[in-house]
């Protein structure tokens, strides 16, 4: 993708602040620290749109992004070990699952699994409820720069068992590897 405009539209802790906009939407989901931020940085070239932390749970609503003025990156809370109350954790679940299952502009999820790491439960939990909303997805696979070749080979090998009907994608937000072809998938999935 050539240049790409990229500006932070809101925040939303609730539903009645998710944008009323028909343009399409790609939703970023995973664990917390998974990168999530940095993939969406890393895909339209922009250090800083999404914040990033090395303190889980750091994203606490759903952001939302115009892309090149015609469609929306969603970022969403993350999902596990976030160091927030009980209580605010089950409200951020329930906003994204209601986002996932109910939202018409939603074109894709990009599930991110780090690569480092084995996936974790909630990780395909949540896989297996796209699969059974039928909800469009890919896995992207964050972190294998951190890894060596021998390592990632070990490590694409277990998401691929976990994931086995899901469309597996290594990705690097530092050296890029993997852009172009999440950027496919996402051209493919809002039709452009």
């Amino acid at each position: 993708m050539g240049m790409i405009s990229a500006v932070f539209i809101k925040s939303a802790f609730d539903k009645k602040d998710w944008l009323d906009d028909k343009r399409p939407e790609i939703a970023f989901l995973g664990r917390s620290n998974v990168g999530k931020s940095s993939l969406i940085n890393s895909l339209v070239g922009k250090k800083g749109l999404a914040k990033t932390s090395n303190t889980p749970g750091r994203t606490q609503s759903i952001n939302f992004f115009l892309i090149n003025d015609a469609f929306y990156f969603v970022d969403l809370p993350g999902y596990g070990f976030a160091k927030v109350p009980g209580k605010m954790r089950q409200s951020w679940s329930k906003m994204a699952e209601e986002y996932l299952k109910n939202r018409q502009q939603l074109k894709l999820s990009i599930q991110l699994v780090d690569s480092r790491h084995d996936p974790s439960e909630l990780d395909k939990t949540l896989n297996e409820w796209l699969i059974f909303y039928r909800k469009p997805h890919i896995i992207v696979a964050t972190k294998i720069d951190k890894l060596s070749s021998n390592d990632l080979k070990k490590s694409l090998t277990k998401i691929e068992r976990a994931f086995p009907k899901s469309k597996i994608i290594p990705y690097s937000s530092v050296t890029g590897g993997g852009r172009n072809a999440v950027w496919q998938e996402i051209k493919a999935a809002i039709e452009i």
